[in-house]
């Protein structure tokens, strides 16, 4: 379950990238979360994958309390639980999103924003078959990753992150087309609208895939 973001950017330091986060990039958080909650009823399950320290879940509460996160990184659920969610309380649990421990047919929506397809390191398909597994019939499936419109603010975004020490010096020899990658062996990739449709193709659902602020590729399976 170990991985970039278990050993080197959990909790406090993720956070920490969100912070100082440029503007732009700010906006296209924004936009994501809204694209989640427009599909959001309030009496809705929803399980968020890979909620890191759970960033997301203040706006969503505000619609639901019916709301998990899992994460493969305990400082991650650590720090949600006894910093930044301590008013409230939230269902979080240490879980590999490609293995969920829940029932079949458990949840109304289930999402994986902020291009978690890509930083997970699993098989995109496992993921989405397990989504599949635990949505409710007729319920919805969300994936998010970058839109190639927002290149510019993404690399920027992460040049900022290597020079505050977040992540590793960036290797601009191997960054380009969508990848970032560091020296460290930090590696983010992305996933286009091409990507979406042939990683569904063999689903009798119903997929969408759709472009959010020019910032966001999503990719909506209805279960």
């Amino acid at each position: 379950m170990s991985n970039y973001y278990t050993q080197k950017l959990s909790a406090k330091r993720l956070q920490r990238c969100y912070i100082i986060a440029p503007e732009r990039i700010k906006q296209y958080q924004t936009a994501e979360t809204d694209t989640v909650l427009h599909r959001l009823q309030q009496d809705d399950f929803v399980l968020d994958l890979g909620c890191g320290y759970g960033r997301v879940f203040n706006r969503l509460s505000l619609q639901t309390k019916n709301i998990f996160g899992i994460d493969i990184s305990f400082a991650n659920l650590q720090y949600a639980q006894t910093k930044y969610l301590k008013e409230e309380t939230f269902n979080l649990a240490q879980m590999n999103a490609a293995n969920l421990g829940f029932a079949i047919h458990t949840f109304d929506l289930v999402f994986c924003i902020q291009n978690g397809i890509s930083a997970f390191k699993e098989e995109p398909v496992q993921l989405i078959k397990e989504a599949l597994r635990v949505t409710k019939p007729g319920g919805r499936i969300l994936f998010s990753s970058y839109s190639d419109k927002i290149w510019d603010a993404r690399l920027d975004w992460f040049r900022i992150q290597s020079q505050k020490g977040l992540i590793g010096e960036i290797d601009f020899a191997q960054t380009m087309n969508g990848t970032i990658v560091c020296k460290d062996g930090f590696r983010a990739t992305t996933f286009s609208e091409t990507d979406f449709y042939k990683l569904t193709e063999n689903l009798e659902n119903e997929v969408t895939v759709f472009e959010v602020d020019n910032s966001s590729v999503f990719c909506e399976i209805i279960a």
